[in-house]
């Protein structure tokens, strides 16, 4: 039975250990209800005998000099978790194509390899690499988007330079009227690619994704940025979050699912089962909730103000996934794709594959493991009946193991171990709803100044995750989970900042 503290953190992924972390750093009495046995989230793990596999996040961002998880753990005074940067970031192999495009990590190499793969269509890729940069230094100055009071407003006007300004020109725009502008529309093997590369990262293809946004995506891979792969398993991240936690005095709750969110007074109750199915209840002045906003309604029920319960109804669904967990052994697998690749394929979908490393500690000497995951819409996989639901589950994995066939050359008999996820298993781990697996998606009307705040209509109720500013992916949801812990503290009238 939990009592009282200052500030409750609802869900233990990224977002909410970097949030509960940073705010008990503050000095504040912390406590961040989990409801799995583990942390993580999207980016937990779990076992199978010898192997252990990444249940949705498979890479990270921001462990480049000044990137938000180098600064994040350089302001607890504790060492980033060892990582390996990708090189090649990802491999693409397009349907009916034998040779892969390479995302090379140098960036000369990457600008050669995509001048052989895509040729005429430089004007796109230095348009994209212009606007990344813009972007990048804008985002390096920490700004507050969008703004809902003057304090939030003074952080955004802060962080624009003339380059910002010139880059807003396109805040309405897609990657697709980039292709267009630069003459590079007509490409319909390139339009593929990266239709690709911003559905894995933005849940939107290159017509529905934001110029702003997807400009930086597309340069994720490459120096001084780059994707990294963690050693041992992705759950080394939320443990060394974790241990940023309890060293600052904060308390993480595991096994305690929130069920109702109220105000109370000057702060918030809060009220679920915890252990054991034990009830507890929570009294707090402030609450940060990294939960997708689709669950506000439900926990919040009339306290919920209908001008928001309409805004987030009409949010399209997010994505669900169709994951297949597999090892092998390691001679079987080729060596020229890296240890992530993406192959356009039909049926259940385009395929994203992450493959361990030999050493990481995810398959014993000599094996690996083998990611592979397909979007999904996520609601059709409820309320079937068990036999459909198997039939269908069966089919998935038929089409997936197939693709690999295709892209790694497996045979079925080669797997030493072979499971497939659906999103009602999603919606059992994470206890999202539906199982989805991203935030809003990175839509011109739905990204930056247009997005959801993280700042809400209730005092003392703050949001961060996949569905606020910046957006998805460990780096996206940690940057998020900065800011609402700046603006919570702004209101106390304190100053929340990172060494950059």
């Amino acid at each position: 039975m939990l009592s009282r503290c200052d500030v409750a953190v609802v869900g233990g992924g990224i977002a909410g250990l970097t949030a509960a972390a940073l705010l008990a750093a503050e000095g504040l009495d912390v406590e961040l209800l989990e409801a799995h046995s583990q942390s993580g989230g999207c980016a937990g793990t779990f076992r199978r005998g010898s192997y252990t596999f990444d249940v949705g996040a498979t890479q990270v961002a921001g462990f480049e000099p000044g990137g938000i998880h180098q600064r994040l753990f350089h302001h607890f005074n504790l060492p980033l978790p060892q990582a390996t940067p990708l090189n090649p970031g990802c491999s693409v192999q397009l349907a009916g194509e034998t040779e892969p495009i390479h995302l090379w990590r140098d960036p000369d190499r990457w600008q050669q390899e995509r001048q052989r793969q895509f040729p005429g269509s430089e004007r796109f890729w230095q348009l994209c690499a212009w606007l990344h940069r813009s972007n990048w230094a804008f985002a390096g100055r920490d700004p507050v988007l969008p703004p809902r009071t003057l304090w939030d407003l003074r952080q955004l006007l802060g962080a624009v330079d003339p380059s910002t300004l010139i880059s807003g020109v396109l805040v309405g725009a897609s990657i697709a009227d980039l292709l267009q502008f630069t003459g590079c529309g007509s490409d319909q093997r390139l339009r593929r690619f990266l239709d690709l590369q911003l559905k894995l990262y933005s849940q939107e293809p290159s017509d529905r994704t934001a110029a702003l946004y997807g400009a930086t995506v597309l340069a994720m891979a490459q120096e001084p940025l780059g994707l990294w792969h963690l050693h041992g398993s992705m759950q080394q991240l939320s443990q060394a979050l974790e241990q940023a936690l309890a060293q600052a005095g904060g308390r993480l709750r595991l096994r305690h699912r929130l069920q109702a969110l109220r105000p109370a007074g000057k702060g918030w109750r809060l009220q679920g089962v915890g252990a054991g199915q034990r009830p507890f209840a929570l009294e707090a002045e402030q609450v940060v909730n990294t939960l997708p906003p689709q669950l506000l309604p439900k926990l919040l029920g009339e306290a919920l103000p209908e001008p928001y319960r309409r805004r987030i109804a009409g949010f399209p669904d997010p994505s669900g996934a169709l994951v297949l967990y597999g090892a092998v052994e390691r001679e079987r697998l080729p060596q020229h794709l890296g240890l992530h690749a993406q192959l356009e394929w039909s049926e259940p979908g385009n395929v994203f594959v992450s493959i361990s490393a030999e050493g990481d500690g995810r398959a014993p000497t000599g094996q690996a493991t083998v990611i592979a995951s397909v979007f999904t819409p996520a609601r059709p996989w409820f309320d079937l009946p068990e036999s459909d639901y198997q039939q269908r589950k069966q089919g998935a994995l038929v089409g997936i193991q197939a693709g690999l066939q295709r892209l790694l050359g497996l045979n079925a008999s080669d797997y030493l171990h072979v499971e497939l996820a659906t999103p009602r298993g999603f919606a059992g781990w994470t206890g999202r709803p539906f199982g989805f697996v991203g935030g809003l998606g990175q839509h011109p009307s739905r990204f930056g100044p247009f997005g959801l705040a993280s700042r809400t209509p209730l005092p003392g109720l703050w949001l961060c995750g996949d569905a606020i500013y910046p957006g998805e992916g460990t780096a996206g949801v940690s940057v998020s989970a900065f800011t609402a812990c700046r603006q919570l503290l702004a209101a106390a009238g304190r100053d929340l900042q990172l060494a950059p």
